[in-house]
């Protein structure tokens, strides 16, 4: 009987120490990213093409929004800082769902008002209404409508986690009770 317990404990073990060392992220999401072109806050071009080989995360917001928008990109900034303190390299991206109002320097604006470091982060702009809300459902599965006469746009509030190949690896809540020591954890696991 002593035998049998040791065995299965010692079989237990090893099942527990494969799983620590894998290295990879369970349950991941696996969509594919489209290209997708815009304009940054410093006026300069993106692609999300350009992303290739990098560990980034990535949310949807607008300057004008008057609930959900702040608060994500505060939590955002809290995750940034705590990924320059354990030395992660991941990029940010937010992507405006509002552009025809959302300049560059409205962003840029927006950016600093809540305490983002750009080195790392970037804000982008300069598409249609039309070309948002198809890459957030194509690319995101997230739903962005805005409708005519109103001043807000409905959006998701979450944050992406997005490997090196492009694909959206996990989706966290980004508003609030946000997870993030699993986040700076599945970042690094992602970037290795």
């Amino acid at each position: 009987m002593k035998h049998l317990i040791l065995l299965s404990m010692t079989l237990l073990f090893t099942i527990l120490l494969a799983g620590c060392g894998s290295g990879e992220l369970e349950n991941t999401l696996g969509w594919e990213t489209e290209n997708f072109k815009a304009t940054t806050q410093d006026e300069g071009d993106f692609a999300v093409d350009d992303m290739e080989g990098k560990v980034w995360l990535a949310d949807f917001i607008f300057t004008s929004c008057n609930t959900v928008c702040p608060p994500m990109t505060r939590n955002m900034v809290q995750i940034q800082e705590q990924l320059k303190e354990e030395g992660v390299e991941a990029e940010i991206v937010s992507f405006s769902v509002d552009p025809t109002v959302d300049s560059p320097d409205e962003l840029k604006e927006f950016g600093k008002k809540h305490g983002v470091d750009f080195s790392n982060w970037t804000f982008v702009t300069g598409y249609t209404q039309e070309e948002i809300e198809n890459f957030a459902q194509e690319s995101f599965k997230a739903a962005v409508q805005k409708t005519e006469g109103n001043d807000q746009v409905t959006h998701g509030t979450s944050f992406y986690l997005v490997g090196k190949d492009g694909t959206v690896l996990k989706k966290y809540r980004g508003d609030t009770d946000v997870p993030y020591d699993q986040i700076i954890k599945d970042i690094k696991t992602a970037a290795n």
